[in-house]
């Protein structure tokens, strides 16, 4: 029997009727069509699945999808403010070469974006241990700190120059 949820996805609305047993990341891949929310390794392992619900970072593999009825879900397609223009996380990712396959990239992002909004300015050892959930195969992961330290640099309020 299908269940009604109504959820927000990157600040849009939708109404659905979904089997009790899918997961968040069913629904956002395959009712949704979003698809830069990858499936690792379908156990909460690989980070590659990370989305943002209410402003916290969960795997959507392991969430039901009917558990987020009313809720409010980021994924690496609502990053950007457009289709135009890349997030300073985005941004950084390809400037500091972060980015080798991509698997990985959308929940390092939203991990990073999690991080930020905590802490803008934090040091080495907190970025690594806020990534600590996401796997890359690629990368010796520096490139992925230094990418998510110049992000945080990138988003902090511009200070403004004092009149004379």
């Amino acid at each position: 029997m299908k269940h009604d949820i109504r959820l927000t996805v990157n600040g849009d609305t939708y109404c659905l009727a979904v089997e009790p047993w899918r997961t968040l990341n069913e629904v956002l891949r395959e009712d949704l069509n979003l698809t830069g929310t990858k499936l690792g390794c379908g156990s909460g392992d690989c980070g590659a699945c990370t989305v943002l619900v209410d402003g916290r970072s969960v795997s959507s593999c392991l969430t039901l999808a009917v558990e987020m009825d009313g809720r409010e879900i980021l994924t690496v397609e609502g990053l950007a403010p457009s289709g135009e223009d890349l997030h300073p996380i985005q941004e950084s990712f390809i400037e500091k070469g972060a980015i080798q396959c991509g698997f990985c990239t959308p929940g390092m992002e939203i991990s990073a974006l999690n991080l930020l909004s905590a802490n803008p300015r934090p040091d080495d050892t907190e970025i690594r241990a806020a990534i600590s959930g996401n796997l890359c195969r690629c990368t010796g992961y520096n490139k992925i700190v230094d990418a998510i330290a110049e992000a945080g640099r990138r988003m902090q309020p511009k200070k403004k120059q004092p009149t004379r």
